[in-house]
């Protein structure tokens, strides 16, 4: 099957593999504690408000909203939330590929080995935010002024779209999307790489911390087969099947190839927040209700490095 043009990371979602009625999941979401624009009670409570009853929240590198809303009994009635994480895995020696975005659900958020890997990954994450900030200076677009409003002391929220908005209100881009695909994407003139885990490091941290690995928004899936099959081998069990930007053809391919693999479907919004409120991206996604299932499913029989297969 031949997909369609693939989007950016931040693009506005596609038209829904099914529109039927609006989805109690969501398992792919961001807030302040990453790249996303919402504080982690803005975000639960938008979710409740549009009838989300299964939600993770998958920051980049951290914990932080899961431990603080648990901790605070802030978890509206009648919403399960799962513990999430986002790992940007750097995709060494694959062609054409930069990163491979590994989602880690059901972790222990307790674990010291874990929790250890992830801030070497936000150090990382830093560094990377620095030198950034610095070439976009040499290329005479300097944001320093912008990024002084960052709380720097917050190494979680430090990233790339943190520095696109800047180059947004610098007057240097139009859009967080045009600022990727003309000034920090991969190949771009300020694009800086970064150090950190491989997408094998990642998905065996996560199974170590009692996680389910999955694979988020692989546009390439049905042409990376084997490349899919030895992330399986390390451990991988989940593929994420609906995402925000994939429009019908895109989610059957990839749906298919998890299907075939026997890799748990999974699926989210994967909202920030730079183009819409959470209710507009909610409302374009129409996950299936047997995600869900088949996800729990997988969650409750996760032992000895093995992950059972959806039922849906």
């Amino acid at each position: 099957m031949t997909l369609p043009a693939r989007p950016g990371r931040h693009a506005a979602p596609a038209v829904p593999l099914i529109q039927t009625r609006p989805s109690t999941i969501d398992l792919h979401t961001h807030t302040t504690r990453s790249d996303g624009l919402l504080e982690p009670t803005e975000l639960i409570a938008a979710a409740a408000a549009a009838g989300v009853r299964l939600l993770a929240i998958t920051d980049h590198d951290n914990l932080a909203a899961y431990r603080e809303l648990t901790a605070a009994g802030a978890i509206p009635p009648g919403v399960e939330l799962v513990s999430g994480v986002e790992i940007n895995a750097l995709a060494r020696g694959i062609p054409n590929v930069d990163e491979l975005h590994v989602l880690g659900f059901g972790v222990d958020p307790d674990d010291a080995g874990f929790e250890a890997a992830l801030s070497r990954q936000r150090v990382a994450r830093r560094l990377r935010f620095e030198r950034t900030v610095g070439r976009l200076r040499e290329l005479g677009m300097p944001i320093d002024m912008y990024v002084e409003q960052v709380d720097m002391a917050q190494d979680d929220a430090l990233g790339r779209p943190t520095i696109a908005r800047a180059l947004v209100a610098a007057g240097f881009a139009e859009s967080v999307e045009d600022a990727f695909q003309r000034l920090i994407g991969h190949g771009c003139p300020a694009y800086m790489p970064r150090d950190g885990l491989g997408p094998i490091d990642a998905i065996r941290a996560i199974r170590a911390a009692g996680g389910l690995p999955s694979l988020a928004h692989f546009w390439d899936a049905p042409s990376q087969v084997p490349l899919l099959r030895e992330l399986q081998a390390a451990g991988l069990a989940g593929l994420e099947v609906h995402h925000g930007s994939f429009g019908p053809e895109a989610a059957v391919a990839v749906g298919a190839v998890a299907a075939s693999l026997g890799l748990v479907p999974t699926g989210g919004t994967d909202f920030h927040g730079d183009t819409q409120t959470y209710a507009e991206a909610h409302a374009a996604l129409a996950l299936p209700d047997e995600i869900g299932a088949g996800f729990r499913s997988a969650l409750a029989t996760l032992s000895a490095g093995q992950v059972a297969p959806a039922g849906g």
